[in-house]
């Protein structure tokens, strides 16, 4: 006969003794199992951690810009096409400065030296850090904004130069004229008068005197004989022979030899007749004393 578990009192405390049992073997072997796992897993996380540092270390330098990345590539190709933009204006504007013939008064010339060597080694960048390179183009940056600024200051000087000499070339004109008005109002003034009777006069008395040596007894015959024959008009014209000016010249294109202003300057008709008479007669007085007995000279 099979006695329940129910049905004896004996049998619940042996089954729950077996139970406890078995529990603590489950708990001990699952206690065991864990402490086991925990090494385990140490040692495999240590090993995905070395790994991990290895990994690390081998793509480091990327990631601290050992290999430049392609924006970095793409600005400092930018910075050096506008870097070779700027030098191009710089140099042309050095060019233009050297043929100017007016200068500035600043600096003559934009120095492109620096400028030149940093876009020359950016436009290679293969073997270089993407730290230097960065670094590289911002200075290519920076100089062609200079570059740029002193260009634009040098074109700004040699215009400013050239407007301060164009008003100095203007003012320079514009006094050689004043002064050219100024003496041609004065030979005109000078003729005017030296082409009066009187200054006509005035002008044989000293001709005679300091190229022929004439004194003042051969003045006066001179005045004599030339008030007969013209009055001392530089326009005195004889109708009637064409005997011209204050000394009567026949025909009256003789004096040319004397100036080519004979028709209108009482000097140059003077110094052709007191050639005339030195030639002819030998002084004025011989000249007035042929005049009176035969009434020409």
């Amino acid at each position: 006969m099979r006695v329940r578990a129910d049905d004896d009192p004996k049998v619940e405390p042996m089954l729950h003794l077996q139970n406890t049992r078995a529990s603590r073997r489950v708990a001990s072997a699952a206690s065991a199992h864990s402490a086991l796992r925990r090494p385990l897993i140490g040692i495999a996380i240590g090993a995905s951690l070395l790994a991990s540092a290895a990994a690390g270390i081998a793509f480091a330098p990327a990631a601290l810009g050992a290999v430049p990345s392609e924006a970095a590539l793409a600005q400092a190709a930018q910075a050096v096409d506008h870097g070779k933009v700027a030098l191009a204006n710089a140099e042309a504007m050095n060019n233009v400065v050297a043929q100017s013939a007016v200068q500035p008064a600043a600096a003559a010339i934009v120095a492109v030296g620096e400028l030149r060597d940093d876009v020359r080694a950016l436009s290679a960048p293969d073997d270089m850090s993407g730290q230097r390179l960065i670094e590289l183009t911002e200075e290519v940056t920076e100089g062609t904004a200079a570059l740029r600024g002193e260009t634009t200051a040098l074109r700004d000087a040699l215009g400013a130069a050239r407007v301060a000499q164009a008003a100095e070339d203007a003012r320079v004109q514009a006094e050689a004229a004043r002064i050219a008005a100024e003496e041609a109002e004065a030979a005109a003034q000078a003729l005017a008068a030296a082409n009066t009777p009187e200054g006509a006069k005035a002008t044989a008395e000293a001709m005679a005197s300091e190229v022929y040596g004439w004194g003042a007894g051969e003045f006066s015959c001179l005045e004599s004989l030339w008030t007969k024959e013209s009055g001392w008009n530089y326009e005195a014209y004889n109708n009637d022979g064409g005997a011209t000016g204050i000394p009567q010249a026949l025909p009256g294109d003789k004096m040319a030899a004397a100036g080519a202003d004979w028709q209108t300057n009482a000097t140059t008709q003077i110094a052709w007749g007191l050639d005339y008479i030195q030639r002819a007669y030998g002084s004025p007085c011989s000249a007035w004393g042929h005049s009176q007995a035969v009434n020409w000279y």
